[in-house]
């Protein structure tokens, strides 16, 4: 049996093609993945080495300027709300945060300002305002808010970053 030679020249032939186009898609596929991980790591690290480094000084500058924050509990406040159906009363307990030991102290310090703050805004309250999830939410605004206000004439204000409920009762 003799082989034919042009089919012999063509089995040669296929050989080298398959090999070839077998290795272009390794490549091709490889490259694919080269370009994938390298969009998925600067999506992920922000793109570059500048923002990378920008951020890592941002960082740190935010761990250096902001301290943890720390937590003043203050005692219980029961006071009568104003009429609308009859004698109401609230009888709440709160912890503020705030930025940093400081800040804390210098609450403690003051803690009978802050008390007598408190004390006149919740009093000023009818049930109805703040029985529901937003009033509650706007009077810790409003406590926040009254709580930052300075406590000397030329005085900075208080950092007071989140007043938080632990105990909120109306009878």
């Amino acid at each position: 049996m003799k082989a034919d030679p042009k089919a012999a020249a063509a089995a040669a032939g296929d050989a080298p093609k398959g090999k070839s186009k077998m290795m272009i898609i390794i490549i091709a596929v490889v490259l694919l993945a080269a370009i994938g991980g390298g969009a998925a790591f600067f999506m992920t690290r922000g793109g570059g080495e500048e923002h990378a480094e920008s951020g890592a000084k941002k960082s740190k500058k935010s761990a250096k300027a902001a301290p943890p924050p720390e937590y003043v509990t203050l005692e219980s406040f029961t006071v009568n709300l104003q009429p609308e159906n009859g004698d109401q009363y609230l009888q709440v307990q709160m912890t503020l945060q705030v930025d940093g030991a400081e800040q804390a102290e210098s609450i403690k310090n003051n803690m009978a300002k802050v008390r007598s703050r408190v004390l006149m805004l919740l009093s000023s309250k009818k049930a109805s305002e703040i029985n529901t999830v937003e009033g509650k939410k706007k009077l810790a605004e409003e406590v926040m808010e009254t709580v930052k206000e300075p406590f000397f004439a030329k005085g900075d204000e208080q950092e007071v970053s989140e007043v938080l409920f632990t105990s909120f009762i109306i009878q």
